[in-house]
């Protein structure tokens, strides 16, 4: 896609790495060109006036010119610093996680800005939520949709007879639930309860307004969470380095609870 030399975008960091001696190389989410690597020369400066303004997870403004390899980001104003992602490691851990399933499902200058409006709901949802496993779920579940690999939840996926509530199969390669009769298509399916079924087509089809008034116990959550995380695993082909962090941390805080 051909751009102006120099050009305006609205933009989340996703991922920001140290680059040379002063600056640093920025991925960025924009909503009007996709997704950009940047460079932000000087930018970790004490006395730069882009210090502060393209930190990780940080919503800005930006002015860019175009380099030979790479955009230079010339100007950036903070637009929502989400300073509460930086301040608690539990809503930083879900925020990374958030920025790393778009960065693996977004390809460089592919524009939709329904996926930046979706990152930008995702990191306020992160920034006030305490219900970090039901907003992770309800955003793959989006995410999933916008990218074309929504998973079937009404019809079996083999034999497109309407799903029943009861105890089904949720099969990661052929993208959807299995019927109990249909099981045998996919022997790696994995079960799945009643409730979970119904719980997933109601984030499926529901507003983050009303799926955030839920209160679900742990165990039927952790079973979503290892549901949709086989799910995207298979979809991508690797695992997710921000999901390895987010058990390790809910490991420790286990042991710690123990320990009190």
């Amino acid at each position: 896609m051909s751009r102006e030399r120099t050009i305006r975008a609205e933009a989340v960091v996703l991922r920001r790495i140290d680059f040379g001696e002063a600056d640093r190389l920025l991925t960025l989410y924009t909503r009007e060109f996709g997704k950009l690597k940047a460079i932000a020369k000087g930018a970790r400066k004490p006395q730069s006036r882009k210090t502060g303004h393209v930190e990780l997870f940080m919503r800005s403004k930006f002015l860019l010119a175009k380099g030979r390899d790479l955009d230079i980001v010339t100007q950036a104003e903070m637009v929502t610093a989400y300073a509460a992602l930086r301040e608690d490691l539990v809503r930083a851990a879900y925020a990374a996680y958030s920025v790393e399933l778009l960065d693996r499902f977004t390809v460089e200058e592919d524009v939709n800005p329904q996926i930046y409006n979706l990152i930008v709901q995702a990191l306020d949802w992160f920034t006030t939520t305490r219900e970090f496993l039901l907003a992770a779920r309800f955003y793959e579940l989006r995410l999933l949709a916008l990218t074309g690999f929504q998973p079937r939840l009404f019809h079996c996926v083999a034999c497109g007879e309407a799903i029943q509530e009861q105890d089904q199969f949720f099969s990661a390669e052929l993208g959807g639930l299995l019927c109990p009769n249909c099981q045998t298509a996919d022997r790696r399916a994995q079960p799945i309860a009643a409730a979970g079924v119904k719980v997933l087509r109601y984030l499926q089809t529901r507003s983050w307004e009303t799926v955030s008034h839920l209160k679900l116990k742990r165990p039927l959550l952790h079973e979503l969470e290892q549901i949709m995380h086989s799910y995207l695993i298979h979809i991508l082909e690797r695992n997710l380095k921000s999901v390895d962090f987010l058990h390790r941390l809910r490991r420790e805080a286990e042991l710690f609870t123990i320990d009190d």
